[in-house]
């Protein structure tokens, strides 16, 4: 991070990538306008930046590209506000400003020598996405055991990274297992149900294990019971709570739940840290 955090990096958008049928999701490389900036710039998978428009505010959004990957950072953007929506509006090669990273990010040294379970659902794959393709790296993934993913959205068009899904389905080392709630494409080769209907399905062992959860609340909460169920500890579920999140660094209080900031303290918790805050996530 910059010596003010306060202070965003330059960066230009290098691509723009329309994730989703309905226009809604779209990805943004984005490069560093100096390259003292990029080498300072070291981020862990987990961890977020704020994304500035000059004159519309900042968003808080997930890294979903992996320090595995250089030359640029990945966010993927939800339109659903001024600073988001002028964001999709933007095209390659103007400029935007990065503050970050920030907050925490998942306990890579505890899941090391472990099986890691990543379940995800909807728009909130972004930091999971980072996470799958760091444990893939050549250079990482003799750390980890069995990888198992289980990721859903409605609808086929609304998955994200589809190319790389469909990669990583046909690869040998990890276990992807992609699902919608519905559809009726006569085409469609993968599952049909929920995410946690298809977690308990897929997921049948908690054994040195580790379970990464992002994803809608609704999502979540029957999620949990279905690890809990198999024998998932709540200091074996992780769960990412990239919510109501303003400023970043702790000030303005948006996201506090009970006496923790989750942009600050989190946005990534154990279950067991959660079941000593109020139930608000």
């Amino acid at each position: 991070m910059s010596d003010n955090p306060y202070l965003p990096y330059r960066a230009r958008i290098e691509e723009i990538i329309t994730e989703t049928d309905d226009y809604n999701l779209k990805s943004f490389k984005l490069a560093f306008l100096n390259q003292e900036d990029e080498q300072q710039f070291h981020y862990t998978p987990g961890q977020f930046c704020e994304i500035s428009i000059a004159g519309k505010g900042e968003i808080p959004i997930g890294i979903a590209s992996s320090p595995t990957e250089k030359g640029f950072l990945l966010f993927t953007v939800n339109k659903t506000g001024v600073v988001t929506r002028y964001l999709h509006n933007m095209k390659e090669g103007d400029m935007v400003g990065v503050r970050g990273p920030l907050g925490n990010w998942f306990p890579w040294e505890a899941m090391e020598g472990k099986n890691v379970v990543v379940i995800g659902g909807g728009f909130a794959f972004t930091t999971l996405r980072s996470s799958i393709v760091f444990m893939l790296h050549p250079d990482n993934r003799s750390k980890f055991k069995d990888i198992t993913v289980v990721y859903g959205a409605r609808s086929p068009g609304l998955l994200l990274y589809k190319e790389e899904l469909w990669e990583w389905e046909k690869r040998d080392d990890v276990n992807v297992h992609i699902t919608v709630d519905a559809t009726e494409d006569p085409e469609w080769q993968y599952n049909v149900g929920f995410v946690p209907t298809i977690t308990e399905k897929k997921i049948t062992t908690s054994e040195n294990s580790y379970a990464l959860v992002c994803g809608p609340p609704i999502m979540i909460k029957f999620t949990q019971p279905v690890l809990e169920k198999v024998g998932f500890s709540p200091e074996q579920i992780i769960m990412s709570l990239e919510m109501r999140m303003k400023c970043g660094i702790g000030i303005c209080g948006r996201c506090n739940i009970g006496d923790k900031y989750v942009c600050k303290d989190g946005p990534v918790f154990s279950l067991a840290q959660l079941n000593e805050l109020p139930n608000e996530y």
